[in-house]
């Protein structure tokens, strides 16, 4: 049987992915200064103003201005409708809430009550609410194919504007990859879409020529396929597109939650990851999530698979793990479930430890996607429990 299938991506400079790289820019200067900073920023961007709100308690000292001015610089923001020196930054941040902090927080103290550290198996949950991870064997990074080639697409436009190899693109963009599977294996490419921001004087037909031989060529080629003759190629439906960024569109950080995820192939939350630090289970439990399936279709043990992980705020054992691996598993869902209970604690306070999320990473992962990151060594990517599972009783 055949179907269709499309997952969408956003380039660096569009504005609800700048509101993404700035709060995670700050999020990661905390850190790196204080590594039990709690943090939740969000980033707003429209015409001329960068506005950064949120509740931060933290020892530490960063000048979020300078980082956020910093971030619309590398995103290549000089003056194509907006300029990282002179457009406006307003910070409104404030401490978290004491009671959010007092369900949180677990610590090991001596007995007449002195502190002496942090109790991270009994770290509560930062919030209560559902997670979801999803691997499959479609492509090498265990991710599916639509929203890969969608990340790999932006990844190249990005790396054709800022090295000149395409003159006169501005930083925003996007894409959209329709894939044809055939028996649930993908087997074309249906569609690719490219929205790409451009210099007022760079001539239409030749920009798109050049976004299909030296982006979208190349990157379908990586990954075994290519334009075959009925494939359906559209740069630029709407013509002239100039104005584009924060002048265009306002930014805010979380909106692009499946972007960030599986590229609506697998179910979401309803969390957004950027800004929060690992103590809030909607990025931490949605990185377990991920590292759990991963490792379950990297052992063999399915084809594709879909984990749940559910919990109340202030509690550290999750009130629910699922499993579901589609029929695809050479076990059942049920003993999936045992394996998982067996090989990977849960608890919010493990999951920082054992995945080390309290280092700054976050600002990498802000574009292109927190999953399938064969450029960036991720905790949560790693397979190695994959060969433990393999060499256990777990497949007996």
């Amino acid at each position: 049987m055949k179907k269709l299938f499309t997952s969408e991506s956003v380039t660096e400079g569009h504005p609800d992915k700048m509101a993404d790289q700035i709060s995670d820019a700050i999020l990661d200067a905390l850190l790196e200064k204080d590594e039990r900073s709690r943090v939740a920023v969000e980033t707003l961007l429209t015409n001329g103003v960068c506005i950064i709100a949120g509740e931060v308690t933290t020892d530490a000292y960063v000048d979020m201005a300078q980082i956020a001015r910093g971030v619309i610089r590398d995103i290549g923001y000089d003056g194509c409708g907006f300029h990282h020196q002179t457009s406006g930054v307003m910070i409104a941040i404030k401490e978290q809430s004491s009671d959010i902090a007092r369900g949180v927080d677990s610590f090991k103290k001596t007995k007449d009550g002195k502190i002496t550290e942090e109790d991270l198996e009994h770290l509560g949950a930062g919030d209560q609410g559902l997670m979801f991870g999803f691997a499959c064997s479609e492509t090498p990074e265990l991710m599916p194919l639509p929203i890969i080639l969608a990340h790999r697409l932006c990844e190249k436009l990005a790396e054709v504007r800022k090295k000149g190899i395409i003159k006169g693109l501005r930083p925003d963009g996007k894409s959209q990859v329709t894939v044809e599977y055939e028996d649930d294996k993908p087997k074309r490419i249906h569609t690719v879409l490219i929205a790409a921001q451009h210099d007022p004087d760079k001539n239409d037909k030749i920009l798109k020529k050049e976004i299909e031989i030296k982006v979208i060529a190349p990157v379908l080629k990586a990954y075994g396929h290519k334009i075959d003759p009925k494939t359906k190629i559209y740069i630029n439906t709407a013509g002239r597109w100039v104005i584009g960024g924060p002048e265009g569109d306002t930014g805010l950080t979380g909106r692009k939650i499946i972007v960030d995820t599986y590229g609506g192939y697998a179910r979401h939350g309803g969390g957004a990851l950027s800004g929060k630090d690992p103590s809030k289970v909607d990025r931490s439990g949605c990185y377990a999530a991920r590292w759990v399936a991963k490792n379950l279709v990297a052992a063999g043990l399915c084809e594709k698979v879909e984990i749940q992980i559910a919990y109340a705020i202030g509690r550290p054992e999750p009130l629910s793990v699922y499993v579901d691996s589609f029929q695809t598993g050479k076990v059942s869902d049920n003993e999936l479930e045992k394996i998982v209970e067996k090989n990977f604690d849960l608890r919010p306070g493990m999951i920082i430890k054992n995945l080390k999320l309290r280092q700054p990473l976050y600002r990498r992962v802000a574009a292109y996607g927190h999953f399938g990151r064969p450029d960036l060594d991720l905790p949560w990517e790693n397979t190695a429990i994959a060969k433990k599972i393999k060499n256990s009783n777990s497949l007996r």
